[in-house]
């Protein structure tokens, strides 16, 4: 990696297995969930960790509503017409909003997948918030529209678990998806997932600032520390499905 941002980030390429699962055939009372995926590549650890999530989510019995950003080529920037009108909370957004914004009604959990960008998400998840998640909808009314559903935020991060900084990321994070925008929203719960050690070259900044990237792993070692990374964050999603039942 060569840039000191990228310590909160992963683009590396997984090696998916197919899945010869069939879909279960649901009820009309089957709850749904909400996937969504924001890499723009199809082959990189997060795309892998959203198809997993969402395969151990299904497996559960809900329906998976999986929402690849990049692949549906989803505009984060905003515009005019998806522009807040703070006099009128009924104002009609544009097509695409409103279509998004029923595929979030029809869910009763939410489950977002992305690298960390300097402690955040990637613009293409944010801009969906800011467009999607708009005044009216979201938020701006007694009752949330919104309330009472359930968020996970499946972060991955390239910074290593014995990093200083894990700590604090682990802090920025929930302020800003948990406080800032989920409970802002009426969701009843939201958990940051944190999945740290996602890159296969450790790396870290040391005193004076200077990134340090060590040797990539390679092999059994690799094959190891991609196989904890999968345990780690189906243990995420096994704890999120777990309070869900309770909740439920």
């Amino acid at each position: 990696m060569d840039h000191p941002r990228r310590r909160g980030c992963t683009g590396l390429t997984a090696q998916i297995e197919p899945s010869g699962d069939t879909v279960p055939q649901h009820s009309s009372d089957t709850r749904t969930a909400l996937v969504v995926v924001a890499h723009h590549r199809s082959d990189s650890l997060t795309a892998h960790t959203a198809r997993r999530a969402a395969a151990q989510i299904e497996a559960a019995g809900y329906r998976i509503d999986l929402l690849d950003l990049h692949a549906e080529g989803f505009d984060p920037r905003m515009n005019t017409e998806d522009q807040p009108d703070w006099g009128n909370r009924d104002k009609p957004y544009s097509d695409e909003t409103h279509a998004h914004m029923r595929r979030i009604l029809a869910a009763d959990v939410i489950v977002a997948v992305f690298p960390v960008y300097w402690q955040s998400v990637p613009a293409i998840l944010k801009g969906w918030i800011d467009r999607v998640w708009n005044y009216g909808f979201a938020y701006g009314r007694s009752k949330p529209r919104l309330a009472g559903r359930r968020m996970l935020w499946l972060a991955l991060a390239g910074a290593t678990a014995d990093d200083p900084i894990a700590e604090s990321m682990q802090s920025v994070l929930e302020a800003n998806l948990s406080d800032g925008i989920a409970y802002y929203c009426g969701f009843s719960r939201s958990t940051v997932g944190l999945l740290l050690d996602a890159e296969e070259r450790p790396q870290r900044i040391d005193a004076d600032g200077v990134l340090l990237v060590g040797e990539a792993v390679a092999g059994a070692e690799r094959k190891a520390q991609y196989t904890d990374f999968d345990r780690r964050a189906r243990r995420f999603v096994e704890e999120f499905l777990a309070d869900e039942l309770v909740a439920a």
